[in-house]
């Protein structure tokens, strides 16, 4: 099943999705029942309306911009999202990542357009064109997803929900609830929700689409879990994280019986919470298609049997672009193991410590300016290395370079070439993670030239990228099964180094 971000004018092919409640379409789009007023997520399990009184919507926002409310029992607000857009890297699709991640919260559409780098009127008219709403309606539409995601699952004050999900006011939050779900905030509170709220933390459920392969991403998490920072303890990834407004600590459990993982944060103030949601979704690859994905790389010979042995394989991003990216420099040329060790001074010495430690966290990691800042030396890292992270943090704190999901993906990576000491692997690695790129493709990469080479395969660079055409868009994908598979292997400590042989 291939991307397609027209697929709701496939009436035809909705209409059946619908009625088989098809889980592989859940967020990829939306019904709506003209009789009833109310849309739903295809895997609704309530009656399916008769084809006459149909309508289908690429996204909620313009489900609701055509006047239907969102249905309480399928809780559209909570379906995963569509993953064909993760695919694209046009306009329309970073202006949704960007849309997704709080930008016209923060900074309104004027400061979409411009890190866009076109008008207002040019990007209301081409999201219009794509998904039937300009950026005010999207960005209020995700508004209120998050504040139904609050209400539902918290037993915060509606008060403290409306400011932290991103409204002006508890007049707009209270109409624009009452328009888009038909009742007002109160009304959903039905019972408290206790599970996991206690200490102080706050406890959210975030869906994704089955299968999910969760050992192979712990495990990898794991491995490269960054002391002081980072760690995965008894299945949970644990982290301190830092945002403009607000900082703490953040946990993700996986609950596989529910389609979901849990996420527990401890904040000193919410004001960062849509962000972190989205963060969390991109850190664990929430939005991914797998079933779309292990269809197009099971035709592979080479890649079969590793799909088939593990259906669901994730790639983990990153929840702050730039700290992937200064681990991926310290990473060069060393094993995960010099890396952590080298990527845990660092942060040591340059970065916050928490004011009360928890565990064995006990560090933010440091920002550009601190790093800028911060001395580098004595510290087991080479010249080199040094020189490479600082401009890095130069860049990034100069906005030249921007490392999240809304980026140009081919500008930054040839920025990021542009620099001392980056290649094209250590890029690559950087766009498969911290710019949630699904096709990035480190064709250098010791660990692909050794899977090739097992299998009797041309094993140059040359052969490798084409043979590689075959898995697009989701080379990065099967980069991950290749890598997993040389990691459980024999062969174990091929999976262990990824060098930039181009450096």
């Amino acid at each position: 099943m291939e991307a397609s971000t027209n697929l709701h004018t496939d009436f035809d092919l909705c209409y059946r999705a619908v009625c088989s409640r098809d889980a592989r379409f859940d967020g990829r789009f939306y019904s709506a029942v003209t009789s009833t007023g109310i849309y739903c997520r295809p895997i609704c399990p309530a009656r399916t309306p008769q084809a006459r009184n149909m309508r289908f919507f690429s996204s909620a926002a313009a489900a609701e911009a055509a006047g239907f409310r969102a249905c309480r029992r399928c809780h559209p607000e909570s379906s995963p999202g569509s993953s064909d857009w993760n695919v694209r890297a046009d306009l329309v699709a970073r202006a949704l990542r960007l849309i997704a991640a709080g930008l016209v919260d923060s900074e309104g559409v004027s400061g979409l357009a411009q890190r866009l780098a076109v008008s207002e009127r040019h990007i209301h008219r081409e999201l219009t064109a794509e998904v039937g709403v300009g950026p005010l309606a999207l960005a209020r539409s995700r508004r209120a997803q998050v504040a139904r995601l609050l209400i539902d699952q918290t037993d915060l004050p509606l008060t403290e929900i409306a400011f932290s999900s991103g409204f002006a006011s508890i007049r707009q939050f209270n109409e624009t609830m009452q328009q888009l779900f038909g009742c007002a905030p109160s009304e959903f509170r039905r019972r408290q929700i206790s599970e996991g709220n206690g200490a102080g933390k706050l406890t959210l459920r975030l869906q994704y689409r089955p299968p999910y392969a969760f050992g192979p991403l712990l495990t990898y998490l794991e491995k490269r879990a960054l002391p002081g920072v980072e760690e995965v303890v008894n299945g949970v990834y644990r982290r301190t994280i830092r945002l403009a407004r607000s900082q703490g600590l953040l946990e993700l459990e996986p609950q596989p019986t529910k389609h979901a993982v849990a996420v527990r944060l401890s904040l000193d103030n919410l004001n960062d919470i849509s962000a972190i949601v989205q963060r969390c979704r991109n850190l664990f690859d929430l939005d991914a298609d797998p079933l779309a994905i292990m269809h197009m790389l099971e035709a592979d010979p080479l890649l079969a049997p590793l799909v088939a042995a593990l259906p669901g394989l994730r790639i983990p991003g990153a929840f702050d672009g730039f700290e992937l990216a200064v681990r991926a420099i310290l990473g060069q040329q060393v094993s995960v193991a010099g890396a952590r060790t080298l990527a845990a001074r660092v942060a040591r010495i340059t970065g916050e410590p928490l004011a009360q430690p928890d565990g064995t966290l006990t560090h933010y990691f440091p920002t550009p300016a601190q790093l800028i800042e911060g001395s580098l030396d004595g510290l087991g890292i080479t010249t080199s290395r040094i020189k490479a992270i600082k401009e890095l943090a130069r860049s990034v704190d100069a906005g030249e370079i921007i490392l999240d999901r809304g980026a140009d993906r081919a500008e930054t990576v040839a920025r990021l070439q542009s620099l001392p000491g980056v290649g094209p692997w250590t890029a690559s690695y950087i766009a498969m993670r911290a710019l949630g790129d699904p096709d990035a493709f480190p064709v250098t990469d010791l660990g692909l030239r050794r899977a090739f080479e097992q299998h009797n395969l041309p094993a140059s660079p040359k052969s490798i990228s084409a043979h590689a055409e075959t898995w697009r868009p989701w080379r990065a994908y099967a980069t991950h099964y290749l890598w997993h598979n040389l990691a459980s292997s024999n062969n174990s400590k091929i999976g262990e180094v990824f060098p930039d042989v181009s450096e």
